[in-house]
């Protein structure tokens, strides 16, 4: 079992969801069970998750090599360095050994359809993130155009702030906004075509970019349940909320409480904490064929 103690392994980095090793010349990053919503890590884990969004990352990480290079190193426990081995077991799955990379200071945020935050917004000016939507558009309805909509990196406890381009380009320099833009639109376009094959849409996500040895790379998490919004396609229907298949169910369940949003999050229900996990895993399933 996986406790964020690797005896004998420096932790240099405890975010949200993922714990960062430093290995040397390269990093450990193992995906833990922790589970955040609305940027607030909660308090109970969900079964299997952290397994499940490092094997959905790697077949993404794989599919949009065409595109963009990505930091992985190996993924096979069984090749980690010597100091990892006691810790074969709980690592097993749930890690990845990764380059070093200076991460960019935005999250590259791209919306297809309208829903969540951006549905709030709508609803309230009639614009995403500060660009302007047509009228008359329904929640869960899909967008003529995919919306490339930044926001600023989060610590632990914060929030994500959305952010004009303009904002990112004055944070990351104007060339690299637009890198980051373009490709950041085109891993979606890809990731849409392979998920409708397979039932699937994926209605926004976000990325994270980094720079190693000068190029451009993918760093962290692609395309995973955490990190997008996944419908199923037999069941879309725009008008309202749609079925999914990431953590809305926490979501939802945490819009009836009272709760501000901010740290310490409160305890889920066992039967969410339940379908959360049996989600994450049919969309492990879906695009991966692993059982």
């Amino acid at each position: 079992m996986y406790t964020s103690n690797l005896e004998g392994v420096q932790l240099v980095q405890k975010g949200k969801v993922r714990d960062i090793y430093d290995l040397g010349d390269s990093l450990l990053m193992v995906t833990t069970d922790r589970l955040s919503a609305f940027d607030v890590v909660l308090p109970d884990p969900i079964p299997e998750k952290g397994r499940v969004l490092t094997q959905i990352s790697l077949y993404w990480y794989e599919q949009m090599r065409s595109l963009i290079d990505n930091h992985l190193i190996t993924a096979d426990v069984d090749a980690y360095p010597e100091i990892l081995k006691p810790h074969a077991d709980a690592l097993r799955g749930r890690s990845m050994i990764v380059r070093k990379a200076k991460p960019l200071m935005v999250e590259c945020v791209v919306r297809g359809y309208i829903s969540g935050s951006g549905w709030k917004s709508y609803k309230k000016d009639g614009t995403v993130c500060g660009i302007p939507l047509p009228e008359g558009l329904k929640e869960s309805d899909r967008l003529a155009e995919p919306l490339f909509t930044p926001s600023t990196k989060a610590d632990v406890g914060d929030h994500d702030i959305n952010i004009s381009f303009e904002e990112a380009a004055e944070i990351i320099g104007a060339d690299m906004a637009e890198k980051v833009r373009d490709i950041s639109l085109a891993i979606y376009n890809k990731g849409v075509e392979v998920a409708a094959e397979k039932g699937i849409i994926i209605a926004d996500t976000k990325f994270e970019f980094g720079i190693c040895d000068g190029e451009l790379i993918l760093i962290d998490e692609v395309l995973t349940p955490d990190s997008s919004r996944f419908w199923p396609k037999a069941t879309y229907k725009p008008g309202g909320t749609q079925e999914s298949f990431d953590k809305q169910f926490v979501r939802d369940y945490l819009e009836t409480l009272t709760w501000d949003k901010t740290p310490p999050g409160p305890s889920i229900p066992q039967d969410v904490l339940t379908r959360t996990s049996a989600k994450y895993l049919e969309a492990l399933e879906l695009f991966t064929g692993k059982a």
